[in-house]
């Protein structure tokens, strides 16, 4: 079987099992399992969700960290010929239950012992959906009305190897394999359907671009529940062979030990978390030699944080890309031969069979170098939302073009730089300011570590930009001095009118910063 013969996961992951029987497939904790014991463990899992009670494209939670269980659990869930459901790791109960019921999740793969968090208890405090039949939990106390990781594998020999294997033939390229739910930043989070062909065929061209290649060592940081983390990153690593290192939560300490430690060479993330690092004072105590590849974006990446990352972090390879749930987490990719400003100012350009374009509220394609709405179309788009033919009508038209909500300029060469969210875009006097534009900016100021901007209300001016700013190492600037360096540097209605100083921006799990965090206190601040 070659890299582009299997066209579902189980075939997949016969596939890596048979290429790299020496290569080691997973490593957490004591897990240290080459690719057939992974490929082992996860048909013991499918097995036991045979015996479960699951059918072929049964829905099944998963709401866990980044951890080995995690891996097992969902590649169970694809050779049972199931469908997994990622639940964001930072959602509560409430939000948790809203997920479950809209998927009908059969059953819930969690933990208990997350950051001090209990998810079977958020469940039932919050009610646990009627239709969900069990709860396992893959790690922590198991609580009376829940069933423990163990004991559910055990029930694996009930059914038999050729019992499991029929049921994942049975599994087509055209099959739904996971729904992903958008972050509900802006309502209810709204479930992505994708299938078995899409996801195959998107991440082995994404695994190509970027290089990945058998004996890597991935430190995979983003989370298992986002296409990032779970088709860039499991998915990919069965792909061409690179070792998972899966890690649960980002703390720089904790990084920046374990990159010499399992001699990580796959070190993807948002842009701030390279920055974070590189900030640390502790930086040169820790041996970053092994650094090989990188993979970026969501967030403006300066050219000295380019250079930074490839002079002080090792990494020969740094790559830019573009996506969205609904479009399998990619539509756009810059390439390795691109040059440092390109990778810097643009995600790319669309990926081979996607087309990508910049068009106006009318619909109609802007002149290249003006801002517009980036919308995609290919094969990579979603079936559509989980129940909902209206929201997924407004999201895909008639054309079949994917409007994704995000403003973006493409060059000659069809590169795009996304340069901000409708709904970040602000406008102060009559002219529309985008804060990924200002951002981008602010960071090349040498006191400036990391920014953050939002809109404000203002009585004459209707919105002015607010900065929230992380200082770099040693550095202490005043308000007044970045708005000073900030009128040099930019046009008026761009300055920030407001600077605020903190010690680290709000993230999410996905290393996105959090804008409606900062949006609301800044709000409440300049309301005082």
């Amino acid at each position: 079987m070659t890299d582009a013969a299997w066209v579902t996961i189980p075939e997949l992951i016969d596939d890596a099992a048979s290429r790299f029987p020496e290569v080691e497939a997973m490593v957490d904790g004591d897990v240290r399992w080459t690719f057939p014991e992974l490929r082992d463990e996860v048909n013991i899992a499918a097995k036991a969700l045979i015996a479960s009670g699951v059918n072929k494209g049964d829905k099944i939670g998963v709401w866990a960290p980044n951890i080995f269980e995690w891996a097992v659990a969902a590649l169970g869930v694809y050779v049972a010929g199931g469908v997994v459901v990622p639940i964001n790791t930072r959602f509560v109960g409430r939000e948790a239950a809203y997920v479950l019921e809209q998927s009908e999740a059969k059953i819930l793969f969690t933990v208990t012992d997350f950051l001090n968090s209990d998810y079977v208890t958020m469940l039932d405090d919050a009610g646990r959906p009627a239709g969900l039949e069990e709860i396992i939990v893959l790690r922590g106390a198991v609580p009376d009305t829940a069933t423990s990781f163990t004991d559910f594998l055990a029930r694996s020999t009930q059914v038999t190897d050729d019992q499991r294997a029929a049921r994942a033939a049975t599994v087509t390229g055209d099959d739904l394999c996971h729904i992903l739910f958008t972050s509900g930043t802006t309502g209810k989070p709204k479930g992505a359907m994708l299938i078995h062909s899409v996801i195959c065929r998107a991440y082995l061209g994404w695994c190509d671009v970027v290089g990945l290649a058998e004996g890597d060592r991935y430190l995979i940081v983003n989370p298992f529940f986002h296409s990032f983390g779970l088709n860039a990153g499991i998915l990919a690593c069965l792909m061409k062979g690179a070792t998972m290192v899966p890690h649960p939560v980002f703390d720089v300490p904790s990084v920046m030990k374990r990159i010499p430690e399992e001699r990580i060479s796959m070190f993807p993330g948002p842009p701030a978390i390279y920055q974070t690092i590189l900030n640390s004072p502790d930086l040169d105590q820790f041996d970053m030699s092994s650094l090989r590849l990188a993979v970026t974006g969501a967030a403006p990446v300066p050219v000295e944080l380019i250079e930074q990352m490839r002079t002080e972090l090792h990494f020969e390879t740094i790559i830019t890309g573009y996506g969205l749930t609904e479009s399998s987490g990619i539509a756009t990719m810059c390439s390795e031969g691109d040059d440092p400003e390109t990778i810097s100012s643009t995600s790319g350009r669309a990926i081979d069979d996607v087309e990508v374009q910049v068009v106006d509220p009318e619909g109609n394609e802007v002149a290249r170098g003006a801002p517009g709405e980036v919308v995609i179309r290919g094969y990579n788009l979603m079936k559509g939302y989980l129940n909902d033919k209206a929201k997924t009508a407004k999201a895909i038209d008639a054309d079949g073009w994917l409007h994704t909500g995000d403003i973006g300029v493409m060059d000659d060469r069809g590169y795009i730089d996304i340069t901000d969210r409708l709904t970040d875009m602000f406008i102060n006097g009559g002219f529309n300011a985008y804060p990924a534009e200002i951002e981008a900016v602010m960071l090349t100021h040498p006191a400036i570590g990391q920014v953050s901007v939002v809109g404000v209300p203002d009585q004459r001016l209707g919105e002015v930009g607010y900065a929230f700013v992380v200082t770099a190492p040693e550095s202490d600037p005043s308000s007044d001095e970045v708005i000073g360096w900030c009128r040099e540097q930019m046009a008026n209605y761009k300055v920030p009118r407001h600077v605020e100083f903190v010690e680290a921006l709000p993230l999410n799990a996905s290393g996105k910063v959090l804008k409606y965090t900062l949006r609301d206190e800044a709000k409440t601040k300049v309301a005082e």
